[in-house]
């Protein structure tokens, strides 16, 4: 607890100073007189500390999300509460890491019947993990000459993920058969998935889904029906280096990443597969194990919120091995990274190819607007000219690493940043029609 003097008894006990002097010229030996003000002033303070509501009395109630989109403005309550004697308004102010802003900063909360409810906009302004750091109230007394203050520190953690709301929205359209839901088993038709049943031919149907067997055997046209495997791991591996973690555009490439990442584990936890998570830069940073089910979603989400930007260099080789060595069974791992040339790409390539030994590797290639901007732009200065030839030398030397990539049989999704969750989601899909993991 706080105690300390409002305005207004500053503004009292300033008012005696000139009397006080006045006292002190006229009649010297008189001057203890004077030093009454200073007393009864802090006599008033006193008995209105006594008579305030207690910071004992009262009972601070923070609510907020355990999760928020990268730019999306949530709100969250704050509840004061007072037992017995209680003022007739409160001021309140929630301190924020560098990570979120509040809005209101502090703000007057007027109480009815001892209790209140107060507002306060949060804003994520970097992905990671934003904390309510402390929670302060205060409140004056009766006679408005004193303050008393209470402190409480809820320590609470909210994880701050790159916005998914509007693209899973996307996914959800996109995907809008039931299985996505998990309300039936979902039903390809054509290469790929396990047989399910037989069924009446019908106009529309692909024509390879027919088994012409069994429609001699019956006398109609019969046509089989699949059904997609489940329980495959998923495994979504983003290098969180330098490269990736650098200024971009569109943001750092790390950021683009985990969104993509985020909305194919969303999708494949609803398909029934099993999502793992893991990121490394200069070794191992984060390894969640494979989880299934809806529910695990929210332990993804806070584990990619957890990712920080690093300035190491990326170690592919304990990377990928350390990897590797946790996989008991073939997976799906989808890899994303950056490479500025094929020098530096070239342990990226060794350690990707041991792993496709066993695994089907999905290799994701950021699209690199900045230099095919540079390099198609029309010149106007001999400078310009520069440019575009250094930009076109840095995008041959892309295609060949992703050349080389596409030899070692790795499958790719090059895409730009807004567009690579559904890309990947397609070719993550197209893998299982495919039976390829």
């Amino acid at each position: 607890m706080r105690l300390y003097p409002t305005r207004l008894a500053i503004a009292l006990a300033a008012m005696g100073a000139p009397a006080a002097l006045a006292v002190a010229l006229a009649a010297p030996r008189l001057w203890s007189v004077a030093a009454a003000w200073v007393l009864m002033t802090a006599g008033l303070m006193l008995a209105d500390a006594l008579l305030a509501a207690r910071p004992s009395r009262l009972a601070l109630t923070l609510a907020a999300p355990g999760a928020m989109g990268l730019g999306r403005r949530e709100e969250v309550s704050l509840e004061a509460a007072f037992t017995g004697t209680a003022p007739r308004e409160v001021e309140l102010a929630l301190g924020v890491n560098a990570r979120l802003t509040a809005d209101p900063v502090r703000q007057r909360l007027r109480l009815g019947g001892g209790w209140g409810r107060a507002v306060v906009a949060l804003t994520p302004q970097r992905r990671g993990q934003g904390r309510l750091e402390q929670v302060w109230a205060r409140w004056k007394g009766p006679l408005g000459l004193v303050w008393l203050q209470r402190t409480e520190s809820p320590d609470k953690t909210i994880a701050i993920t790159p916005d998914v709301e509007r693209v899973k929205d996307q996914a959800l359209r996109l995907f809008s058969r039931d299985a996505l839901f998990g309300l039936k088993a979902q039903m390809e038709s054509g290469e790929g998935g396990d047989f399910h049943a037989l069924k009446d031919f019908q106009t529309g149907m692909d024509l390879r889904a027919i088994d012409w067997k069994q429609s001699g055997r019956h006398g109609k046209l019969v046509a089989r029906e699949y059904r997609t495997e489940r329980n495959h791991h998923v495994i979504l591996a983003i290098d969180t280096g330098r490269l990736m973690c650098a200024p971009a555009a569109g943001g750092p490439k790390v950021d683009q990443a985990i969104n993509a990442a985020l909305l194919l584990a969303f999708a494949g936890l609803k398909l029934g597969d099993r999502v793992g998570l893991f990121a490394f830069d200069a070794k191992p940073r984060v390894s969640s194990g494979v989880v299934a089910g809806a529910n695990a979603f929210p332990l993804i989400q806070r584990l990619a919120a957890g990712i920080d930007y690093s300035t190491e260099e990326t170690n592919f080789t304990l990377g990928i091995t350390t990897l590797a060595g946790r996989l008991d069974r073939r997976a799906l791992v989808v890899v994303f990274t950056d490479f500025a040339d094929p020098t530096s790409a070239e342990l990226m390539i060794e350690n990707v190819g041991r792993l496709m030994r066993t695994h089907l590797v999905l290799f994701v290639v950021f699209r690199d607007e900045e230099l095919e901007a540079l390099a198609e732009a029309e010149p106007t200065e001999p400078d310009d000219v520069s440019r575009a030839v250094i930009a076109a030398g840095l995008l041959c030397q892309r295609e060949i690493v992703i050349g080389r990539l596409e030899r070692l049989g790795a499958r790719l999704v090059e895409a730009r940043g807004e567009d690579l969750g559904l890309s990947l989601v397609n070719a993550y899909l197209d893998a299982k029609r495919r039976e390829l993991i």
